[in-house]
């Protein structure tokens, strides 16, 4: 009764949507009825519902709603066909072609409706129901392509990369994904509908072997959606196809010797896939164990494969790391992450994801503020162009990507964008190897010579920031993570940090601890036993270490500004100790120093601080013992530095506060407050000291030195306090001037005379400050003279000018100051007036230059060893085992005056001292 109204509504041309509500009610009259007679008339509805259906599916928009109602039909439709039907509806096509182009448009409707569901996602049972029959008419259709469209003659690449990428969709929609339900919406789904990704995991995988020499057209188109599927987190489904993997490999490496495609393109799809979510650690031991196992059964390929399988598990260790953390509120182990899979990238020369990795870490930094870290990340990227007109080998994520197609173009922004991150670091040393690189380009190969201008202005600024900026070193910090509930890139192993300006170890400590707030802080500095390393729980361990300044050899010998030196004594470090005190021997109540041992570690990192990150880990750690006159050694040097620190720093700048200084010096010459060296002379210098060590008599002597050298560096920090003291401060000042006096009167009468002698810096700029470094030149050879050198006048103030001119006028007169030239005359004299003792005895510390009425220049060449030992013994000239130049007065009696000597001996004295 209904099919001559349908004929009539079709041939009249009525909507479609009539004839489908019509042939729909025909459909259910015809399948109630269950008669053989009615099967064809249900065969030629079904094409034509399929068909139609079909179409208005993949016209609608996904946002339509009627879309809904359409995949429903289509599903009720697929519900009521068997595989007669299948196999009749493939038949009714007329040539290979038109049925091509069908399973084409089907693979991509099926595809489509997959990747966006037409139901929301807690519509679980029409999303199962839709996905069951498209299950069924995908695995009909599968069987299709190997029956038509496989053989040499037939075979549709085209048509069976769609089966796959649609296969491989199917299978990781989130739909199926079961572990993301509940425990019993799990349970329910898996009895009533199955894992239908097991199903369609086994069709995919016999598909694949039935391609036979045909597989190498699918590298590596198809390695990207195999390795997608692996990774579902299901582990039947997971070793039934990672032998995948393998094939792969066998099959590129017998046409063309190597799988390098195969390997190149899992490597950059792992690294996105891990990132978006996929994987774990189970997938990474499956993978390893099955791919090792299919490698050693070929022996063409045990090795390579070896190779392979280790560089892959490398990758996803890192990757899994990375994943753990990247979403962190705190991003200090992301950075550390990233910065373990950037160098992964660079080791196994994959430009491409180690610039991606590099462009990460600098966004990281620079959200941090970390400004040096993020220049010194960009500038791993510039080092890698070349000054030359190629195009960008790899593409540059960011602002410097697009319209920069050269490489001297990016490498230009590159260094633009680096001295403007340095400059906000205050890594000014830095930005002006930058500049002179640039510069170079611009005068020598470019020619630009107002860009030249511009970089040589930026380059005087950055001089200039750095004598007048004040910039803090920052401290360093040692930190140890012990304890197996800490991830793998830390679990018990120790980086050394690099703390912020002005930052306290207790609010490093609270940042550090922050991200492990289950995390138990250790309060002993040595080594947690074993019983710390492999216990479950999280130990931090904190303290504080000192940076060991590596020797600049083009610093050594010369008077430099403090500002500069140090720069270098906090910067381009890579070497840190740690000195931890403990008592040996029986203790000496009165004096501490006698048995005070010190236990010195040296942390040895793996690249330099600062550098890509605030923090590096330790490679190696080394362990000595410092007995307790090095230490006192040691301690004395210091000492003196940091007098002579305090003493340049005012010279410098006459506004800083006295306070620092007058705290120094009273701590040294009242020996009410600290007991200054008494302690070392009552500890070392006693007879029965000597008894018992006597190989310690180098050490001693070179102790006595450093006792004789602090009484010229005192003198001049009293002078300049002296000169700065406010009236309240007077009688303190008085009184620290009267303890100096009683102090110098023994030392030199005891350990000798020691003065700092005068130069001229005949060079530019602001007064210089005097810097430890060997300088023989300017140290006095007093062996052949009798008399003293004297005393430099004074120059003359310039008259007053306009403030620009008067600046400059003040840096002339600063050039040719000296550090105590005002105070040379009343040393001497209240030297000589010092009681000369019977007898006298001379010591020569080395050999040294001297000025000659002969010489032309009224310079004399440095002494050699062996013509200082070729003077006249008379005149009392000899070595002292401490390495400083010059003649100093004996306990017993006091010789006249020695020549003056440069500070720079005491460098001579430290290289000794190593030695």
């Amino acid at each position: 009764a209904a099919l001559p109204i349908l004929r009539e509504l079709i041939q009249g041309g009525e909507e479609e949507d009539a004839c489908i509500e019509l042939l729909s009610s025909i459909l259910e009259v015809l399948y109630q009825a269950q008669k053989a007679q009615v099967k064809k008339h249900i065969q030629v509805i079904l094409e034509w519902l399929l068909h139609t259906v079909s179409r208005r599916v993949i016209v609608l928009d996904r946002e339509n709603p009627l879309r809904s109602h359409y995949v429903a039909c289509m599903a009720a439709i697929l519900s009521q066909m068997d595989k007669d039907h299948y196999s009749t509806y493939i038949q009714t096509f007329p040539s290979r072609a038109e049925l091509m182009d069908f399973l084409m448009e089907t693979f991509i409707l099926f595809k489509d409706l997959i990747g966006k569901t037409v139901y929301p996602c807690d519509w679980v049972v029409m999303n199962m129901v839709q996905n069951r029959e498209f299950l069924r008419a995908i695995n009909q259709f599968a069987m299709t392509l190997t029956e038509m469209f496989l053989s040499n003659s037939n075979f549709e690449l085209q048509l069976w990369n769609n089966y796959f990428h649609l296969a491989v969709a199917f299978l990781t929609q989130d739909s199926l994904q079961l572990e993301n339900f509940s425990p019993a919406k799990r349970n329910s789904i898996l009895t009533k509908y199955g894992d239908m990704r097991a199903m369609i995991g086994t069709s995919i995988r016999d598909m694949w072997y039935s391609l036979g020499h045909r597989k190498i057209e699918f590298i590596p188109g198809m390695v990207g959606p195999i390795l997608e599927m692996t990774l579902v987190p299901e582990p039947e489904l997971r070793r039934s196809t990672i032998p995948i993997f393998f094939d792969m490999m066998l099959c590129e490496h017998r046409l063309t010797g190597s799988f390098s495609r195969f390997e190149d393109e899992i490597l950059r799809r792992l690294d996105s896939e891990v990132e978006g979510g996929r994987g774990d650690e189970q997938y990474k031991q499956l993978f390893e164990s099955i791919l090792l196992s299919c490698c050693q059964s070929h022996p063409e390929l045990a090795k390579p494969g070896e190779d392979f399988v280790a560089l892959v598990t490398g990758l996803l260790e890192r990757l899994l790391d990375y994943r753990a953390v990247m979403n962190d509120e705190n991003k200090t182990y992301s950075m550390s992450c990233t910065v373990n899979l950037l160098n992964f990238y660079k080791e196994i020369d994959r430009q491409a994801m180690y610039i991606r990795y590099l462009y990460k870490l600098k966004d990281l930094h620079i959200s941090y503020e970390n400004y040096t870290e993020g220049a010194y990340t960009l500038l791993l990227h510039a080092r890698l162009l070349t000054w030359s007109e190629e195009p960008n080998a790899a593409p540059v994520p960011g602002l410097h990507g697009p319209h920069l197609h050269t490489q001297r173009q990016l490498k230009e922004a590159l260094y633009n964008q680096i001295i403007e991150y340095f400059d906000q670091g205050k890594m000014w040393e830095e930005a002006i190897h930058i500049c002179k690189e640039l510069a170079e380009q611009y005068e020598s190969h470019v020619f630009d010579y107002e860009m030249l201008s511009d970089i040589l202005q930026r380059e005087a600024k950055f001089y200039e920031k750095i004598l007048k900026v004040l910039r803090p070193s920052p401290d360093y910090f040692a930190v140890g993570y012990y304890g197996q509930g800490f991830p793998t890139f830390l679990r018990n192993r120790v980086f050394i940090y690099r703390g912020k300006e002005y930052e306290r170890r207790e609010d490093f400590e609270m940042r550090l601890l922050s991200p492990f707030p289950n995390a138990e802080k250790l309060k002993s500095t040595s080594p947690p036993g074993q019983d710390i390393t492999d216990s479950p729980g999280q130990y931090i361990q904190c303290f504080t270490v000192q940076p060991v300044e590596e020797a600049k050899v083009r610093l050594k010998g010369r008077s430099i500004p403090e500002q500069i030196t140090n720069f270098y004594k906090a910067n381009h470090v890579q070497q840190f100790s740690y000195s931890r005190p403990f008592k040996r021997g029986p203790k000496d109540p009165d004096n501490e120093f006698a048995n005070m041992w010190i236990e010195r570690t040296t942390f040895l990192t793996a690249y330099p601080l600062p550098g890509i990150l605030r923090w590096f880990a330790v490679t190696a750690t080394t362990t000595t013992i410092i007995s307790p006159l090095e230490n006192a050694i040691e301690t004395m040097l210091k000492t003196n530095e940091k007098i002579m620190s305090e003493i340049n720093r005012h010279q410098s700048d006459s506004s800083l506060p006295i306070n620092p200084l007058s705290m120094l010096l009273n701590g040294i010459v009242d020996p009410a407050v600290m007991g200054g060296f008494a302690k070392y002379e009552m500890a070392f210098f006693q007879e029965s000291y000597l008894q018992q060590h006597p190989r310690d008599i180098v050490n001693i002597e070179k102790l006595k030195d450093l006792i004789a050298w602090q009484i010229p560096l005192l003198a001049e920090g009293i002078r300049i306090h002296g000169q700065k003291v406010t009236e309240d401060l007077r009688p303190f000042h008085e009184r620290m001037e009267q303890c100096f006096e009683q102090l110098r009167a023994k030392v030199e009468s005891q350990y000798g005379v020691r003065e700092m002698v005068f130069f001229e810096d005949q060079r530019s700029g602001r007064p210089r400050s005097m810097a430890w470094g060997p300088d023989y030149d300017r140290l006095s050879h007093v062996g052949a003279r009798q008399g003293l050198t004297e005393t430099p006048p004074t120059p003359k103030p310039a008259p007053r000018t306009p403030e620009s001119e008067e600046r400059r006028n003040e840096r002339r007169e600063n050039r040719s100051s000296s550090l105590f030239g005002s105070r040379w005359q009343d040393l001497r004299q209240s030297i000589s007036e010092l009681p000369e003792p019977k007898d006298e005895k001379w010591r020569l510390s080395c050999n040294m230059s001297e000025s000659s009425p002969g010489s032309s220049d009224g310079k004399q060449p440095p002494l050699t060893r062996a013509a200082a030992n070729a003077q006249p013994n008379a005149a009392g000239l000899s070595l002292s085992p401490t390495g400083f130049g010059g003649r100093v007065k004996s306990a017993s009696k006091v010789p006249p005056l020695p020549g003056k000597i440069s500070p720079s001996v005491y460098e001579t004295f430290l290289e000794q001292s190593d030695a």
